[in-house]
């Protein structure tokens, strides 16, 4: 097939050098027809697809397409093209370059057979994406991404060391599910879990996501966690410590999502929740499991884009994100709100969205598997996410009180990006049937059960009156919501401090002592006799006696050559 040799990711990676020249029409053109290329490359990739090379004596294999991976693949692609048409706009082609060779990356890490292709775009991924941060172009995303490079480049030292100890132990570089037990085991999962965001060093997330550009959020969102979702389906079903580990985030995620102000910090929070749900179906690691997995970060992608292109869109439009300026914008921006609104009830897993027939399948799965307690503390965390994504931010944001805020509306590509990734929420919904067909397992599931109805509609309805009884105390408050990074934030910093405060005294008392040296030897020769040393201060007339022979000889020495 030629789509196993027109590898998308090096496709898109190639394609992405001329955004850095082109302008203008010209730039949106490519923009939107290098996605729809690699669309149709990935569409063109059959179940089995495998291409395969030697290199340094070691079989890589670069291509890999089955059905886990086409799933990821499907959903990478499409969203680039979602993103592309958000980001029309932007008149920035490092932003453009950077986007799509961070698309790129995931991509091919998804579509990888083995450890060292896989590591190789894992890699380009972490220094691709840190840009879409630093090119908000303020101190606070600077900052913000130094933290995101320090702990990701921790994460791939991890995985670079876990992969040789791999080798060393197996003689095989093939990226398939690894045996439990040993440090390679263990490295590679903990590189795995910090691009997945999970606890302790999950904060990089909300602390990098937010100040990222309105249109590189969208992209960041996307990519980074599930590619480790991906992973470690790949590498790691079954295996018990995802299970509580997943059920935690979704927990940790709602919480933190309560307590923050700024619009993007609170469904970054989400994102970590989210994937918490598809962790804890890994460790679960049914065939009912893994597809929920799948389906949920196909979902996810595209409810958890379309939240993120409603909450960028008010940041452009009214240069606030703090819940407590915001207010009332429904009346300015109603196509936004609606298209947010959509978002919101797909995330909450509301009947005929998206996210109710991908959530409940893990849910379920739990439930199949006589998990009781990881059954309810999963439905548990649902409650808050409907309660502060679909009902709290906004309240806040569009409706409530009026901020005295009058932007007008998203321009038309914003509008029509978020208008696609509704349309494919709500059909998904409704007509789950063709997702499900590319999961990487059949799966007999209906979503669509009285008891499934019955269950979600009572907690929904009961939750949404819960909020309005005690709308009183679930506003935003304007003030700082501490998580785990301040002890890596400010010890850490204390810590350079300290290191260049002493680098400086060192160095300061190096330069004084080299300098009492210099003086010293400097008044040494000043002061002897003129028999004893030449430096001495001599009259005007001997110095021009000197320079006159000294030319004279110079002179003569290149005559004579």
């Amino acid at each position: 097939m030629l789509a196993e040799w027109l590898h998308p990711a090096l496709v898109l990676a190639f394609g992405a050098l001329p955004l850095a020249v082109l302008q203008g029409r010209a730039r949106q053109v490519w923009q939107l027809a290098l996605p729809l290329l690699v669309l149709l490359l990935v569409a063109g990739l059959e179940d089995g697809a495998r291409v395969t090379l030697e290199l340094a004596g070691l079989e890589l294999v670069p291509l890999r397409a089955d059905g886990l991976s086409l799933v990821f693949a499907w959903i990478f692609a499409l969203i680039l093209v979602i993103g592309n048409i958000f980001a029309l706009q932007v008149d920035d082609g490092a932003q453009h370059v950077a986007a799509t060779l961070y698309a790129a990356s995931g991509l091919g890490a998804v579509l990888a057979g083995d450890l060292i292709t896989l590591y190789v775009f894992w890699e380009v991924m972490m220094i691709a994406s840190v840009w879409l941060i630093w090119r908000r172009r303020r101190q606070a995303a600077y900052n913000a991404g130094f933290r995101y490079l320090i702990v990701h480049a921790l994460g791939g030292m991890l995985l670079l060391v876990g992969i040789i100890a791999h080798w060393q132990g197996t003689g095989s570089l093939a990226f398939d599910a690894f045996t439990a037990g040993g440090a390679a085991f263990w490295l590679i999962l903990a590189a795995f879990l910090i691009n997945a965001a999970a606890p302790p060093l999950h904060a990089w997330l909300p602390d990098a996501y937010p100040e990222a550009t309105v249109t590189g959020t969208v992209f960041l969102s996307a990519f980074t966690t599930k590619t480790a979702v991906y992973v470690l389906a790949r590498g790691f079903p079954g295996t018990e410590l995802l299970v509580w580990l997943g059920v935690f985030m979704t927990l940790y995620g709602v919480t933190y999502a309560f307590l923050v102000n700024d619009i993007r910090r609170l469904l970054s929070y989400h994102i970590m929740s989210q994937v918490g749900y598809m962790v804890a179906g890994v460790g679960l690691g049914s065939a009912l499991a893994i597809s929920g997995t799948a389906a949920h970060a196909f979902t996810h992608i595209l409810y958890k884009a379309l939240l993120l292109m409603g909450a960028g869109a008010v940041l452009q439009m009214t240069g606030r994100s703090k819940l407590t300026e915001l207010g009332g914008l429904y009346r300015y921006m109603p196509v936004t709100f609606l298209l947010y609104m959509v978002g919101g009830l797909s995330i909450s897993a509301f009947p005929l969205f998206s996210g109710f027939v991908s959530k409940t399948m893990i849910i379920e799965a739990a439930a199949v598997d006589g998990r009781g307690v990881v059954f309810l503390l999963m439905t548990l965390a649902g409650v808050g996410t409907f309660m502060s994504t679909t009902l709290k931010l906004p309240w806040y944001t569009f409706l409530g009180h009026d901020s005295g805020l009058r932007p007008t509306e998203a321009p038309l590509n914003m509008r029509l990006a978020m208008g696609i990734a509704a349309l494919l929420c709500f059909l998904i919904g409704i007509m789950p049937g063709w997702l499900y067909a590319i999961l990487p397992y059949p799966v007999d599931y209906n979503a669509y059960t009285a008891s499934h109805l019955l269950k979600e509609m009572q907690l929904l309805l009961f939750t949404g009156l819960a909020f309005f009884l005690l709308l009183g105390v679930l506003g935003g408050k304007d003030k700082l919501s501490l998580d785990l990074d301040w002890f890596y934030r400010v010890p850490g910093w204390r810590a350079l401090a300290g290191i260049r405060n002493g680098l400086a005294a060192i160095d300061g008392g190096a330069r004084a002592a080299f300098m009492r040296r210099f003086h010293a030897a400097e008044a040494w020769a000043t002061h002897l006799r003129l028999s004893d040393w030449p430096l001495r201060s001599w009259p005007i007339g001997s110095m021009a006696i000197w320079t006159a022979v000294v030319l004279a000889l110079l002179l003569l020495a290149g005559l004579g050559g």
